[in-house]
């Protein structure tokens, strides 16, 4: 699915005058960095389903190309490969992160959103509720199902960090070789970086940022959080100790301008290694660190859900404050969000359509229904099963 179009003036054969418009996309030929979009295929699915249900017009996922298209990403997400994990392996740079930043391998942001490892999560189930039943389908049903069985266990089993959690990693043994090994990649206590200690709050928690053999990156990502209580990739539970991080740590993560991309930034020797020294993805800038309008959408959907909508109102009346008097920009710079972005784009569309969609929905609550996904039965049970029992949940093998 291309990232974008570009709309190109060709002339008609016949015809030296006449001309006619057609789309170029852009599959990631033309990207800086020559990256593929991983998550546009994605989004689509999801809004897919939302226009839906916003419309009540099914004909349009109904249609034999959307069915194929569904079922072609479905492929390439599913397809087998050398991979042991259930989530989704991904190169730096293939999703709003664009650029080097140390996301690549099996970040939440694309695992389920959040860009938002609950997106891979959230387009599944959006993907499985829009299939057709025909017999070309069972395969493709069953293979999405058992992902989405893996998927939950696994993010839910070992991204998931709060002060209970930290501290069972800080005493953890290394060089566990074993099926019953607690640690089962390896995780050096040591990588226990020393802002988490002093930042981690004694209510709430998240999901970290990823998730690799001998490496956990511990920096809270919001779209990856905030799509993971949007698409019950999180618990009841969980999803409110995340609001409650929120809450706790907003001088950090909203202060004079909702929302911190991820936090904390990546700084200088960090910073050159991960980056290269991206000029661009400076400490406390664009992707690092930076505090960008949109995100305040998914807030708002988030918060919504869970039925704590003053916290979304809270935010957008602090946006409100200056981000139509800033002309609206892509992003804002420093810790604290009180410069606009050095490169930001001014009157950028999806910091307006982020604000207006936050603005609609808080007035309309309701219509928020159209984007989240319910906690599935089948999964949970599924789940319940496996924890009861002890075994496998699934015929295909994954280390869960």
């Amino acid at each position: 699915m291309p990232a974008s179009f570009k709309v190109r003036t060709i002339p008609l054969d016949g015809d030296e005058h006449a001309t006619e418009e057609v789309l170029d996309p852009d599959f990631g030929e033309a990207a800086i960095g020559r990256v593929a979009p991983v998550d546009s295929g994605l989004w689509w699915i999801i809004l897919l389903r939302a226009y839906g249900k916003c419309s009540g017009d099914l004909s349009v996922q109904e249609r034999i190309d959307v069915q194929t298209g569904i079922k072609m990403i479905l492929n390439l997400c599913l397809a087998d490969g050398f991979d042991m994990f259930p989530t989704l392996l991904v190169t730096d740079g293939s999703c709003m992160i664009d650029r080097r930043m140390g996301i690549h391998g099996h970040p939440p942001e694309i695992q389920a959103f959040h860009y938002a490892f609950a997106l891979f999560y959230s387009a599944l189930l959006c993907a499985r509720e829009m299939l057709t039943p025909e017999d070309g389908s069972a395969d493709l049903i069953r293979d999405l199902n058992n992902r989405l069985i893996a998927l939950s266990f696994h993010i839910r089993e070992y991204y998931w960090v709060d002060m209970q959690k930290l501290n069972e990693i800080y005493r953890y043994k290394t060089e566990e070789y074993s099926c019953d090994a607690v640690n089962k990649f390896n995780i050096y206590p040591d990588q226990i970086s020393q802002w988490l200690v002093e930042w981690i709050p004694p209510k709430g928690g998240y999901f970290i940022g990823n998730l690799q053999p001998a490496h956990m990156d511990f920096r809270f990502f919001s779209l990856g959080n905030l799509w993971s209580m949007v698409s019950s990739l999180a618990t009841t539970h969980r999803s409110h100790a995340i609001l409650d991080l929120i809450e706790s740590k907003w001088s950090d993560l909203v202060a004079e301008m909702p929302l911190k991309i991820c936090y904390p930034a990546l700084e200088n020797q960090e910073w050159k290694i991960i980056t290269g020294s991206d000029p661009k993805n400076t400490p406390w800038s664009y992707h690092n660190g930076g505090s960008w309008p949109t995100l305040l959408w998914q807030l708002t959907v988030a918060s919504i859900k869970m039925n704590r909508p003053e916290i979304a109102a809270k935010a957008l009346e602090v946006a409100e404050r200056r981000v139509a008097i800033d002309k609206w920009p892509e992003y804002y710079d420093t810790k604290r969000a009180r410069f606009i972005g050095k490169q930001s784009r001014l009157y950028q569309t999806w910091s307006i359509a982020g604000y207006l969609v936050a603005k609609q929905l808080l007035e309309k609550p309701d219509t928020a229904r159209i984007l989240w996904n319910d906690e599935d039965a089948q999964i949970l049970n599924a789940l319940s099963t496996n924890r009861k029992r002890g075994k496998k949940v699934l015929k295909k093998t994954f280390i869960v």
